[in-house]
């Protein structure tokens, strides 16, 4: 397929700039793939179309405050670092986006906060990629917390907003454990204790999957021809318990329901020959548009995404094509909320 083929008119207002009151009163559309059937719910009703033995795979990536703001030394410039993946530990090497990208060189040293963190810049990756080096002595668990304090929550930057204390709680899903992510996995942000208790007590099981998400997901589609798209690699694992219950479910003609486009990459790239699920620790840069044969999952909770994202050409491979451009018109007209803190959709 073609990049024109997702572009529409998205005006700035269906953007949601916050997200609702409570996690779990977000709006619901739900999507009947095989006849295009719409219906408008509330995403606690989710439940509902779940049953005895279904499974939910979640991302339990954690956001980590990934945006500091910094001094140049001797200038005293303002500076913009993105942290986007820690290359090296030990030496506290990370690979980092800039901004402004044409004052920041390598061997300039960069002060965050009171000169709590330092930073050396060592080499350039891309026009505003770097790796730098943080220079600090203390204890790893001391340098993550000084990290957590200083850095700030990684908003898209499509959120017409600053960035504000209470984002730190809810650009997080409740289950968030393995920190390693710059953005949420935003179907996720939707749930509470009380829909997780809902499932569990139906006896729906819920299990996790980790897919750390880089901006990579986020990168603009810069190729009319989608075959010529490269996608940024990115970390993921898959345990024992998660292939079991999934496989066992397949097996078993149940329902699996990736919770996110994330989730969903994860699962399609560590498939069997067989078509089952493998437990495995990788990178994966698997793009997914139409047409494509989904080998895991046949079902999706999934936001409402930007034109012409790669996150909407996944959804359109799952829900079809036709049916996901009119779930869209749908949607606007109805006065959904697109984008990270927006409103959700079930693809079934």
């Amino acid at each position: 397929m073609k990049l024109s083929a997702f572009k529409f008119e998205l005006p700035e207002d269906r953007i949601a700039h916050y997200p609702t009151e409570n996690r779990d009163d977000s709006r619901l559309m739900v999507l009947h793939k095989e006849t295009g059937e719409i219906e408008h719910k509330i995403f606690k009703d989710v439940v509902d179309y779940f049953e005895e033995g279904d499974v939910l795979v979640n991302n339990d990536t954690k956001v980590f405050p990934a945006r500091l703001y910094g001094q140049k030394e001797k200038t005293g410039a303002q500076i913009e670092v993105f942290l986007l993946r820690e290359l090296n530990p030990e030496m506290h090497l990370w690979d980092v986006l800039v901004d402004p990208a044409r004052k920041i060189r390598v061997g300039n040293k960069l002060y965050f906060g009171e000169g709590e963190l330092v930073a050396e810049v060592i080499d350039n990756t891309t026009s505003r990629g770097r790796t730098i080096r943080f220079l600090y002595d203390g204890s790893d668990e001391e340098f993550y917390k000084t990290i957590d304090t200083l850095g700030e929550t990684p908003l898209p930057r499509t959120i017409p907003r600053a960035t504000e204390p209470e984002d730190r709680e809810r650009f997080q899903t409740i289950y968030a454990k393995n920190v390693g992510a710059v953005a949420a996995p935003v179907a996720g942000l939707h749930f509470t204790q009380h829909v997780m208790k809902r499932l569990e007590i139906k006896g729906i099981d819920i299990t996790s999957l980790t897919l750390h998400i880089g901006l990579g997901t986020f990168r603009p589609v810069d190729v009319e021809d989608l075959t010529k798209h490269k996608m940024d690699s990115e970390n993921y694992m898959i345990g024992q318990e998660t292939a079991d219950l999934v496989n066992k479910a397949l097996d078993n003609k149940r329902r699996v329901c990736s919770v996110g486009t994330t989730s969903m990459r994860a699962l399609e790239s560590s498939v069997s020959a067989g078509g089952r699920l493998k437990p495995n620790e990788a990178w994966t840069d698997k793009f997914i548009f139409p047409p494509y044969e989904f080998k895991i999952c046949n079902a999706l909770i999934t936001n409402f995404h930007l034109p012409e994202s790669t996150l909407l050409m996944q959804a359109a491979a799952f829900g079809g094509y036709d049916n996901i451009i009119n779930a869209y018109q749908v949607a606007q007209k109805e006065g959904y909320r697109f984008f990270s803190y927006g409103d959700a959709m079930l693809i079934i």
